[in-house]
């Protein structure tokens, strides 16, 4: 195997749950052989200022991996742009990379199997994606499969690949338009991610991720996803940016190795993406969502939330 790819983590506010991060990335053994680049965001508004500045605290005296290096943005560059820019920089100087973000928690065996679907999959390109997180808990579900879908808690990508990257949401809204994609891109209309992109082209968001999917899915190009967690995440508390405090997402890791075995003939599992749209389908109907609302609704009135 060639050197260990290097794991770019993503901070801003939340000083325990950088600290969170860091300690499940420290029981994989193979942090000791991995380089570290940490991308600590500055304070959008006053309020943040003393949050960020513990978080930095806390970032400048991480030890444990073979390099660490704090990339202190001096303005507010918000989540897109940090992992945008952070992601084309050492892509480019590695040749590959694993991403997290600080709300995020990993299994032991998380750098082991990353490193090892790297090196596997490195000249196939029909895969461009490597994720980590399976929030389904769909049984049904494979160690690994291919399926055109990237999800963006705890992943891993080539340089290869991420040239596909397009930042013009507009752009890709056409396209999917144009070749009449969009209901295969929301998993067969059961979630709204054209919605999503739609939103981020008028401004209403800044989702790097949606940008991502739609550059790979318009490519046909697979991500390998895992059907056994080993990313959780902990953002689900209300105290994020972009994370409410729903438990849809929730999933259990899994605490031994996953193995990682070529999948061939590189080809999207259709079980697998079944499985997905069911998924999103029992989590995202008109009932499902106004049972969620209604339980909020009660949580705040009776201080349970």
């Amino acid at each position: 195997m060639t050197a260990f790819a290097p794991i770019l983590l993503f901070v801003y506010n939340r000083p325990a749950h950088a600290r969170q991060a860091i300690a499940s990335l420290l029981r994989n053994e193979l942090a000791a052989q991995s380089p570290l680049f940490v991308y600590a965001d500055a304070a959008r508004t006053d309020a943040d200022r003393e949050a960020v500045e513990e978080t930095r605290a806390f970032v400048r005296q991480i030890t444990g991996f073979a390099s660490v290096t704090l990339v202190e943005r001096e303005e507010n560059w918000g989540l897109a742009r940090n992992i945008i820019d952070g992601v084309t920089t050492q892509v480019a100087r590695y040749g590959r990379v694993i991403v997290l973000e600080d709300d995020l928690v990993v299994a032991p065996y998380f750098l082991q199997f990353m490193n090892e679907a790297l090196e596997t999959y490195k000249d196939e390109p029909r895969v461009g994606h490597i994720q980590a997180c399976d929030f389904t808990g769909d049984p049904s579900l494979p160690d690994t499969f291919l399926i055109k879908w990237t999800g963006s808690w705890g992943w891993a990508t080539w340089e290869r690949a991420w040239r596909h990257f397009n930042p013009d949401g507009a752009a890709l809204l056409r396209e999917l338009e144009c070749r009449g994609l969009t209901r295969a891109f929301d998993f067969g209309g059961n979630y709204p991610f054209t919605r999503m992109l739609r939103r981020q082209v008028r401004g209403e968001n800044n989702s790097w991720a949606i940008r991502w999917n739609a550059s790979l899915f318009l490519a046909d190009v697979l991500s390998l996803n895992v059907g056994r967690s080993l990313v959780q995440n902990n953002g689900f508390d209300g105290s994020g940016t972009h994370c409410g405090s729903d438990r849809l997402y929730q999933s259990t890791l899994w605490m031994q190795p996953l193995p990682v075995e070529r999948i061939l003939p590189a080809e999207e599992n259709r079980q697998a993406r079944a499985a997905f749209a069911r998924y999103y389908h029992r989590t995202n109907c008109f009932r499902a969502k106004a049972i969620r609302r209604l339980k909020r609704m009660l949580g705040s009135l009776f201080g349970t939330k």
